[in-house]
């Protein structure tokens, strides 16, 4: 935070805000940033003469919009249709910013036939490196309030975090015991592949207190779930603690294909968030890729089920895209390489193409044959991953053997401190909480089993069966065998220098209990010329 930042009470910031939105109309109205929506709304009117039947605002969350220094957007979601829902915006100062509106969208769970409803406020011409308060209501709502930094603009020291593959740390079904056996009370389990881990990787989030958070796909695992809404709900309950004081950015992974919502499944993941648009989607595609702008760091989330060969979802959906992924993508890299003012271009996706256990989900051909080569062409420096959980590292890869997995070949081999220009480097970050952890399967030496293509479905699950061929992993530098749960942290460094090196210093901890406990795991530089 900046000097005139630190040290509000934030206690005495909230009461403000709370006299701010119940002000007499007129009084509103004469402050020319606030909307009218509140303005013209008796204080009277605003309070439900039975808070029984008032859904209150779960779930507060935030996301960038396409340009981190000025737009963000705000959060929440009910079970019930809102009137009036907006965010009330002001500065640390005191100074009550505006009434922003926000939009009500609606998807209907197929399993459950329930209906959840989304709002969104997007807030834009936001001061850059700026730190804010905000509320987030409807009517008859008490408010929820959180608080975010906007990036800054331009190259400036900052840290981001990345994890994927979490669940929840709830529980969700009765236990089920195995035939001929009566429990006359069985208890409670989870149902979506989460674990304690998953609570306490949030809370190591927290202490680190990054800009944003990198979500690398498979969220909750709604499609496991008994009750997928319950699952969500679980899911924002744990993570709003973070995501509503900093953006979540998330990737589409393979378990957000929930079976009958959306023609394709991914219709919970599109209303709970609202990420920057992108030229190229339509309806069914809203929001499965999308790119965003911190500092001198250009953030490309893509949507993996798209050319991923592996059957891992609800559908089966590959194609679904029909190549305005691949070319979207292509035009952001191609933009991004050739901005003077982007040093770093990061790529947030689900499915892998490294990966050296055995017995798991495996790298995936479809995305060496369709992103990896864009990735070079382009001079991807970093790409994150999740869906296998565990992590890993690779050298920078640049360039593939002309063989049936299409292998990555590593254009250097130390591990201490790598120059991305020469190549990218993956990292296998999935240790972001699910109960099935795969830090105990590494092949030894390093192989990887890639799914090269996939069988016919099977007559009683309708899955297709993964076809693997395995290869010698010499792009492989690093792996966690030790620990199961963790996360990476990012921090950027512009250097001082016009034309210089800029570096990127990434720490991996292994997250060791609760409260978010934190032992690091290894540290290492990535460095790059600047593009100025």
């Amino acid at each position: 935070m900046t000097g005139q930042d630190t040290g509000f009470n934030l206690e005495l910031s909230r009461r403000k805000l709370l006299v701010a939105a119940g002000v007499a109309g007129a009084a509103v109205a004469a402050t020319p940033l606030i909307g009218t929506a509140v303005a013209q709304t008796p204080p009277s009117s605003r309070r439900s003469p039975d808070p029984v039947a008032t859904p209150p605002v779960a779930g507060p969350h935030l996301q960038f919009g396409a340009d981190a220094s000025s737009e963000m957007v705000v959060s929440w979601h009910t079970l019930q249709s809102v009137r009036n829902a907006r965010v009330l915006l002001r500065r640390l100062s005191g100074k009550l910013e505006r009434v922003a509106e926000a939009k009500e969208i609606s998807y209907t769970d197929a399993k459950s036939s329930q209906v959840v409803y989304a709002c969104h406020a997007k807030i834009d011409q936001l001061q850059a490196d700026s730190a804010y308060l905000y509320s987030a209501s409807h009517d008859g709502a008490e408010p929820e309030f959180g608080t975010f930094r906007t990036s800054p603009r331009g190259r400036a020291q900052f840290t981001f975090t990345s994890f994927g593959d979490q669940g929840t740390p709830t529980l969700g079904k009765k236990y089920l015991p195995p035939e001929g056996v009566t429990l006359p009370n069985p208890p409670f389990v989870n149902d979506n592949l989460g674990s304690p881990a998953a609570g306490d990787t949030t809370l190591g989030v927290e202490r680190l207190q990054p800009l944003f958070h990198l979500f690398n796909g498979d969220l909750c695992y709604a499609n496991l779930a008994d009750d997928r809404v319950r699952t969500w709900w679980d899911f924002w309950d744990n993570n709003s603690r973070s995501a509503r004081k900093r953006p979540w950015m998330p990737s589409a992974g393979n378990h957000e294909n929930e079976l009958g919502n959306g023609p394709i499944g991914y219709q919970a993941y599109q209303t709970y968030f609202s990420v920057p648009e992108a030229p190229g989607q339509t309806d069914v595609t809203r929001g499965l890729w999308y790119a965003f702008t911190a500092g001198s760091v250009r953030v490309l989330s893509i949507a993996n089920d798209d050319v991923a060969y592996q059957d891992g979802g609800n559908s089966y959906v590959r194609g679904y895209s029909f190549g305005a992924q691949k070319a979207w993508l292509e035009k952001e890299l191609s933009a991004a390489r050739g901005n003077p003012d982007v040093d770093w271009i990061v790529v947030c996706m689900h499915q892998v193409a490294i990966s050296t256990v055995d017995k798991f989900n495996g790298a995936d051909l479809g995305i060496r044959e369709e992103w990896v080569p864009l990735f070079d062409k382009f001079g991807v420096d970093l790409v994150v991953c999740g869906h296998e959980h565990h992590y890993e590292r690779s050298h920078p890869i640049r360039g593939q053997e002309a063989n049936a997995t299409l292998t990555p070949v590593a254009a250097a081999t130390t591990t201490d401190v790598i120059d991305t220009s020469k190549g990218t480097v993956h990292m296998v970050i999935g240790g972001g909480g699910t109960s099935a952890p795969s830090n105990a399967l590494f092949f030894d030496p390093p192989q990887c089993r890639v799914i090269t293509s996939v069988g016919a479905p099977h007559p009683v699950t309708g899955k297709r069966p993964p076809v693997y061929v395995k290869e010698q992993a010499s792009w492989s530098a690093v792996r966690n065998a030790a620990h199961s749960y963790g996360f990476a942290a990012f921090t950027v460094d512009p250097g001082p220098d016009r034309g210089g090196l800029t570096m990127i210093r990434v720490t991996y901890y292994d997250v060791t209990g609760p409260n978010g406990q934190l032992a690091p795991f290894e540290t290492f530089t990535l460095r790059r010329p600047r593009r100025d």
